[in-house]
């Protein structure tokens, strides 16, 4: 099959981090989303895909290129504004001509994709729909089946009293060509809204593929962050498992670094190339540190996600936060749980951020200016 990646959406929820970054490139275990969708794809046999876009087209291309280093054939299909996920799939149309794989491109699974394929085909289904069960189905469109697994009824985003089941639309379709049909051309349409309602009132057999595999909606920064936590705790790769000598298990260089003999390092943790960490720093995993990433003398850093060449100061302290590239954090400044800071940001001596504060790109804070 070909499988069709949405990456058309401006990723407003995911800001300030998706200000100058596609989403689709945002940066999981220093390795960009995209690619590992197109790796889990590869997994599953499937080498041709189709790529929307829309923000920051450029920026995917540059990257991905035709696919052949990858290991795949990618066709581009970009949209001028936000289609919808049907709209974006019918936009796509003409390299469609076969049964295909639709894959919201802000989800992090392992969902076994060719067994789901399988029941496709047994079932012969027009449709099929990954369902995963969720503690919250209220935010995200709930799908009742029957005992054959065939969809009865969906419901997007019910209330409390409306929810009859926690298996929720785990943004993974199979479709047949003829799906294309139900979709009006040119216009903003979504699958859940208005597609498969149609699809049942029309008497097509749309199927669920219940599953209990790991399954992640990235789409915001608390997510984003326990993501990346999420695969260096639960699904460790075999190269977390390095000895490097005095530092223990579960800790990753990427490339050569320099690291203080008097550092202290616990994993898991990723160290991207070029990284230098100074006497007496901390690093308590899971951690991911970008490359060019400079931890000076006495700063901790714990729970964090840094993208590249980020600089933390003398003694200052990091804490459960997300910050992207080019930052600086000051000396004896504090960035605590949820803080999310965009590129070039730079925060000054002595500050200390908490509470969920986000920053948008290329905005200083001087010292003093913020303190809880």
């Amino acid at each position: 099959m070909k499988a069709v990646i949405l990456a058309g959406g401006e990723a407003i929820r995911l800001r300030p981090l998706t200000c100058n970054t596609a989403k689709i490139m945002i940066p999981v275990l220093n390795q960009p989303l995209l690619e590992h969708l197109v790796n889990y794809l590869k997994k599953h046999n499937i080498v041709d895909i189709v790529l929307t876009l829309g923000k920051l087209p450029d920026q995917v291309q540059s990257y991905l290129g035709d696919g052949s280093k990858f290991g795949v054939r990618v066709t581009y299909s970009v949209e001028d504004s936000p289609m919808g996920t049907a709209g974006a799939v019918k936009n796509a149309e003409r390299f469609l001509d076969e049964p295909f794989v639709v894959f919201n491109g802000d989800i992090f699974t392992d969902i076994d994709l060719t067994a789901m394929m399988n029941l496709h085909r047994e079932k012969k289904a027009s449709a099929s729909i990954a369902l995963t069960p969720v503690e919250d189905p209220t935010i995200y469109g709930v799908v009742e089946t029957d005992a054959e697994n065939r969809v009865k009824h969906f419901i997007e985003k019910p209330r409390r009293e409306e929810v009859t089941t926690n298996m929720i639309n785990a943004g993974i379709y199979i479709l047949e060509p003829s799906i294309l049909s139900y979709i009006a051309p040119n216009v903003f349409s979504m699958f859940e809204r208005d597609v498969f309602p149609l699809l049942l009132e029309s008497g097509e057999a749309i199927y669920g593929y219940p599953c209990e595999a790991y399954w992640i909606d990235m789409g915001t920064p608390e997510k984003y962050l326990r993501l990346n936590h999420d695969l260096l705790q639960r699904y460790p790769h075999p190269a977390l498992s390095i000895d490097g000598e005095g530092l223990g298990k579960d800790i990753k260089f990427e490339d050569e670094g320099t690291v203080h003999s008097l550092a202290q390092i616990a994993g898991p943790a990723i160290i991207g190339e070029g990284c230098f960490i100074d006497k007496n720093s901390v690093i308590r995993g899971p951690v991911v540190l970008g490359a060019r990433c400079q931890i000076e003398e006495g700063a901790m850093v714990e729970g964090v996600v840094l993208w590249q060449n980020c600089k933390v100061g003398k003694g200052a302290k990091l804490r459960n936060c997300v910050i992207a590239s080019n930052c600086y954090i000051g000396e004896e400044s504090e960035v605590l749980d949820g803080c999310v800071l965009g590129d070039n940001v730079g925060i000054g001596e002595g500050n200390k951020l908490s509470q969920g504060i986000r920053i948008w790109p290329d905005k200083s804070i001087e010292p003093d200016a913020i303190s809880f």
